[in-house]
C-alpha cells in the first residue's frame, strides 16, 4: 500500500502493516503496482511531497523492489532524469500478467510510458495527451 507518506505491507490481510520506505528517496507517492507472476516484485513512483506534486529531482524513476520491499532500485533507462516534473496518480500504472510482466504508467504531463521487460527499459508510446488519471491493461490468451 501507498499512503501517500510510507510505502506499507500487510502478509496477513491488513490484521499488521509494516513500513517498507527502506531506500526510496522519499516515501510520498500515489501509485503502486504488483508482478502477478512474481508477488515480491512491487513497483512505485515516489514523488517529492505533499506539496511539491512532481518526481523527487526532476528524474523519472519507478522502483522496483524484487524482495517485497526489502530493498528498492531505480529503472531509468528510457525515462527523462532532467527537468522532468510530472507525477503519476493512484490509478495511473498497470502491470499485464505476461511473462516478463509489461509495466505501463501515465503521468500529469499527458506521456505514457510502457516496459515490456518488467521495467528494465521503458518507452514513451504516447505524448501529449491531457493529465492521465488512469491507466489499465488487458492481455489477450
Amino acid at each position: 500500500m501507498q499512503k501517500h507518506w510510507d510505502v506499507m505491507r500487510t502478509n496477513n490481510g491488513g490484521d499488521q502493516w509494516t513500513e517498507i520506505s527502506g531506500n526510496l528517496p522519499t516515501d510520498f507517492g500515489f501509485v503502486i503496482d504488483v508482478n502477478t507472476n512474481e508477488p515480491e516484485t512491487i513497483y512505485v513512483v515516489p514523488i517529492k511531497s505533499d506539496s511539491e506534486h512532481y518526481v523527487h529531482d526532476g528524474k523519472l524513476r519507478v522502483f522496483r523492489s524484487r524482495t517485497g520491499g526489502d530493498e528498492w532500485e531505480p529503472l531509468t533507462k528510457g525515462l527523462p532524469q532532467k527537468d522532468c516534473y510530472v507525477n503519476v496518480l493512484r490509478d495511473a500504472m498497470s502491470v499485464d500478467s505476461l511473462d516478463p510482466c509489461g509495466v505501463y504508467f501515465g503521468t500529469s504531463g499527458g506521456q505514457v510510458y510502457a516496459s515490456a521487460d518488467g521495467g528494465d527499459s521503458w518507452e514513451a508510446i504516447v505524448r501529449d495527451l491531457p493529465a492521465v488519471l488512469s491507466v489499465e491493461v488487458q492481455t489477450l490468451a
